[in-house]
């Protein structure tokens, strides 16, 4: 396989505090010799874990950048036994651009693993993120919420895994985050993920969803910054003890957890985030919009729960994910 096209401007293997780029050449109209700049952070000292902290690998995401820039700033390397790697924003264009997935070639970064080192933009980064910095890891906190387009409350999630006890340090670190809600995640589209990437490599992964809508409040980004943080402690790679946080067990078990529209037109939703909905419940009303006097299809809830993800904005389109219903679960 060819050698990957990116380069960095830091040294992973050395000690101190450096701020750099991954360095992607892209010849474009504006740039003929012109270049993707990945900002990256690395702070290590001596021996120990290594975390891999990434933000932005949806461009509209927003808490996840936040924490990390902040981080990056004001980590110092006597506070660090091992090594932290921080990339606020993984899929770089599409962060400048505000989108989803990335203007340049419309790829969505977490459904581009494992790359091509001769692909698209989006693939090399991917590629690069799956043949350099997952093999240097040992956590992964990958941040994410809800962008433009769905709003959750906030939680810290794992996965269930083949492997016990890979899958129970990743819960011990979840609550170690200390979200609000901490959830055992059931993916609805898990090929080509980042997550799954990490996971076949044996790394411990952990990642968010922490609300919505295409912005970020004080409340969801000061989740953000802490349990970046409590999560480092946890590790055993920053010195120091987690803020204990309490925090609500959630549970998605199926494909009942979600509800999809089947018909397009404006939503009114009959039920808020948060709420405990019955089954069978009518959770949203999807009004056609072609002509006035037409009733609106009813959206029922598939399973009773915890009202946990909600769709953005007011129009749908069919196939869309509209509600997410998860069940509430003791976990000691």
């Amino acid at each position: 396989m060819r050698p990957s096209p990116v380069s960095a401007t830091v040294d992973f293997a050395a000690d101190g505090v450096q701020h750099g780029f991954l360095r992607l050449p892209y010849s474009r109209d504006d740039a003929a010799w012109g270049s993707v700049m990945i900002a990256v952070t690395v702070v290590k000292n001596g021996d120990g874990p290594t975390g891999l902290l990434t933000g932005g690998n949806h461009g509209d995401e927003y808490e996840g950048p936040i924490a990390l820039f902040d981080l990056a700033r004001s980590l110092r390397a006597e506070d660090v036994s091992g090594r932290v790697i921080i990339v606020p924003m993984m899929n770089q264009p599409a962060f400048a651009a505000g989108t989803r997935t990335s203007p340049i070639d419309r790829g969505n970064l977490n459904r581009s693993f494992p790359g091509r080192p001769d692909g698209s933009v989006t693939e090399k980064i991917a590629d690069y993120f799956q043949r350099v910095l997952l093999p240097m890891a040992d956590v992964v906190l990958d941040f994410h919420s809800g962008g433009k387009t769905l709003d959750f409350l906030p939680f810290c999630a794992a996965h269930i895994l083949p492997d016990t006890a890979q899958e129970a340090e990743a819960f011990r670190l979840v609550r170690a985050f200390g979200a609000p809600y901490s959830v055992r995640m059931l993916e609805i589209d898990a090929v080509g993920m980042y997550d799954t990437a990490a996971e076949t490599m044996g790394k411990v992964f952990v990642t968010t969803e922490l609300g919505g809508g295409g912005t970020a409040s004080a409340y969801t980004a000061g989740i953000a910054i802490r349990g970046c943080r409590n999560l480092l402690m946890a590790a055993g790679i920053l010195r120091g003890t987690p803020d204990p946080v309490p925090t609500q067990w959630l549970d998605m078990p199926d494909g009942s957890c979600f509800t999809f529209a089947e018909d397009a037109g404006l939503i009114r939703f009959c039920a808020d985030l948060g709420d405990r909905v019955r089954k069978d419940q009518c959770i949203a009303m999807i009004y056609p919009t072609g002509r006035t006097g037409l009733d609106p299809t009813e959206l029922r809830a598939n399973r009773a729960g915890l009202f946990t993800a909600r769709h953005l904005p007011g129009l749908v389109k069919p196939g869309d994910c509209v509600a997410v219903i998860a069940d509430e679960v003791d976990q000691t």
